[in-house]
């Protein structure tokens, strides 16, 4: 059986409702409940959490999926908060051990740290922007990916732990321009990637 971990980093603030992350987790959970092979838990980041129990569900998983808006370049301050401090509670118990280093030679081998090996990760975001604003010439991006640019810091977080990335979605033009056919059409294409993924 696998065990995954499904993380809903759409936070409720001002104008956001959160509501296509909880959308998208529900998804999710609904396309991995259909399978018995798949064992579950979950953490919705607007919930009160426990430190340790969120660094044994790390610990835990052999997958962990993680759902994001990505809020002016930046993960949601709320994933954020939960990411630093679950993460920094997590040292010398599962989650990292060290930054890899040695005082002999500091120089090298910084992120090599990580105590979740054998594990993977994957990640969705959603967007205002369109997909175009990173693949056309002289459009915002300059021509790099989510998973490239914005997201690198991200990627880089989760190789720091040891963690090896599945492949990721994003969603675009979620806000100006979505359509309701545009949802289906989604949900559809976001369905066939976790089967690619998780086959």
């Amino acid at each position: 059986m696998k065990k995954i971990f499904v993380i809903n980093g759409g936070q409720r603030f001002a104008h956001s409702g959160g509501k296509f992350n909880e959308t998208l987790t529900n998804w999710t959970l609904d396309y991995l409940g259909r399978h018995e092979e798949f064992e579950v838990k979950t953490t919705n980041i607007n919930d009160e959490f426990n430190l340790a129990e969120e660094v044994e569900k790390f610990v835990w998983a052999d997958l962990i999926i993680y759902h994001t808006p990505v809020w002016w370049f930046q993960l949601p301050n709320r994933f954020k908060k939960y990411i630093d401090e679950v993460f920094t509670e997590g040292h010398q118990k599962g989650i990292y051990k060290s930054d890899g280093r040695s005082r002999n030679n500091p120089e090298i081998n910084y992120g090599t740290g990580g105590l979740l090996h054998g594990r993977k990760y994957m990640l969705t975001t959603s967007w205002n922007a369109p997909s175009t604003a990173f693949t056309l010439p002289g459009e915002f991006f300059l021509e790099k990916s989510v998973d490239e640019g914005v997201m690198f810091g991200f990627h880089r977080m989760n190789a720091f732990t040891g963690m090896k990335p599945l492949e990721s979605f994003h969603f675009h033009d979620m806000e100006k321009n979505v359509t309701p056919d545009g949802i289906r059409l989604y949900r559809e294409l976001y369905t066939n990637h976790l089967e690619k993924q998780l086959a």
